[in-house]
């Protein structure tokens, strides 16, 4: 009987155990480069500036993870992607599909690396673990709901599923966690948080929809709206509300996990939030662009999160740590703290994980939990949404974090869940 290729992945790990105890039982072709275990079929879903730019590089980089088909609903971007990966393997095999269905149905492909614009995270990683495939997926979740329905899918299926967020691989930001976990600057009082201003775009007359993009596809179970010729093939959709979040859910995700561990409560979200914001009116732009919102947690702690810059600082009892931008010069109170080494077996935090493009691959094949699993990615997400709809709303919201809802606010719980999906499943 010959073995399912994905039943091998998974039971990879115990191979190895079992190679290692009696090293004779097996020939050196199960356990070798080429090795069945060792090649994790990817398709690649999404093929813009980050799924092209860095997923389409990145993974086949790690040896194991071999990229076997792309998708797009733009014909140039597969086009040019299957190009880059025929280049890579030094062959013609690569698929290439406009219909994301079509390498979610394909039995060969392991895992699939999801690089869409937000509205179609959830629903194609939902559709991807009903189909028995592991999930690489960008941030973010479009609404707090279905980030709830997505962790109950992982769970169910067993699926290893892994939110392409880099920071915790970032050694500024372990380090200001480390050092503040091991007493240096005291207890946590408060961490502030700042964000890039969203970028603001005009409304521009309905035009047609390019040959060779599927525009219903790229729409899908998004409220349909007009093609406008920068949706699709830039970031402008980050800033319509149909398809994105805007900077404070984008952005936010990156420095606003950094801050949920120095409140060591990564996996619980703020229980109050109150914002204020400024939401274009008239333009295509329609999500907060300017925002300043406190985020107060169940230790007491608050995270302070406001647009004009991208640094983070945590400020404790003795002292402060942060930076002034992205990845930047760490600075602290006491400059001595920033030549503070702490040893992996008496630090209190834990070692600085690797890259998820490392870990992903890793984890298909140990079915071990991810540097950046799916809870997390939906309890980040939800507190930053929590402060989008603050914004929205004009007052102060409170989080049930046991009933995953607003405490007594029909309105906001509302929004919680987020629009009826569009029937957009035609044939394509």
């Amino acid at each position: 009987m010959q073995t399912d290729r994905r039943s091998f992945l998974k039971s990879a790990g115990a191979v190895t155990g079992a190679a290692a105890a009696f090293p004779t039982l097996l020939p050196s072709s199960v356990l070798g480069a080429e090795a069945p275990s060792k090649n994790i079929a990817l398709g690649c879903i999404g093929l813009g500036v980050h799924g092209f730019g860095v997923n389409l590089n990145a993974f086949p980089a790690q040896g194991e993870a071999r990229i076997t088909a792309v998708r797009d609903v733009v014909h140039a971007l597969r086009e040019s992607a299957r190009a880059r990966v025929n280049k890579r393997y030094k062959n013609q095999d690569c698929k290439v599909f406009t219909d994301f269905r079509r390498i979610i149905e394909d039995k060969s492909i392991d895992a699939v690396v999801i690089s869409t614009p937000d509205h179609w995270h959830v629903p194609m990683s939902l559709m991807a673990i009903e189909a028995g495939k592991d999930v690489f997926c960008e941030k973010l979740t479009k609404a707090i709901a279905e980030g709830g329905t997505l962790v109950n899918a992982v769970r169910e299926h067993g699926t290893v599923f892994q939110m392409g967020l880099e920071d915790r691989s970032v050694p500024h930001y372990h380090k200001m966690v480390e050092w503040l976990r091991n007493g240096a600057i005291g207890d946590l009082e408060r961490v502030e948080v700042q964000l890039p201003e969203g970028t603001i775009w005009p409304k521009a007359g309905e035009t047609p929809v390019p040959e060779g993009t599927d525009y219903n596809l790229f729409v899908g179970p998004a409220p349909f709206m007009p093609y406008h010729p920068k949706l699709v093939v830039s970031k402008v959709w980050r800033y319509v509300s149909n398809f994105g979040c805007g900077s404070l859910l984008d952005w936010g995700s990156r420095q606003f996990d950094t801050a949920q561990f120095a409140v060591n409560a990564p996996e619980v979200c703020p229980v109050e939030v109150e914002g204020t914001g400024e939401i274009p009116t008239g333009m295509l732009t329609d999500v907060p662009v300017k925002f300043d919102i406190t985020f107060r947690n169940s230790t007491g702690a608050e995270v302070h999160v406001k647009s004009g810059g991208t640094g983070i600082r945590l400020t404790g009892s003795k002292g402060c740590v942060g930076n002034a931008q992205w990845r930047g010069r760490l600075e602290a109170r006491d400059p001595k703290i920033l030549h503070t080494k702490h040893t992996p077996e008496r630090s209190k935090h834990w070692p600085m994980p690797v890259g998820g493009h490392r870990n992903f691959p890793d984890c298909v094949k140990s079915r071990e939990q991810p540097t950046c699993p799916v809870e997390i990615m939906h309890l980040l997400h939800a507190s930053l949404h929590m402060g989008d709809l603050s914004i929205r709303l004009n007052r102060k919201l409170k989080w049930d974090a046991g009933k995953e809802a607003f405490a007594g606010d029909a309105e906001a719980d509302a929004l919680r869940v987020g629009p009826q999906p569009r029937n957009w499943q035609r044939g394509g």
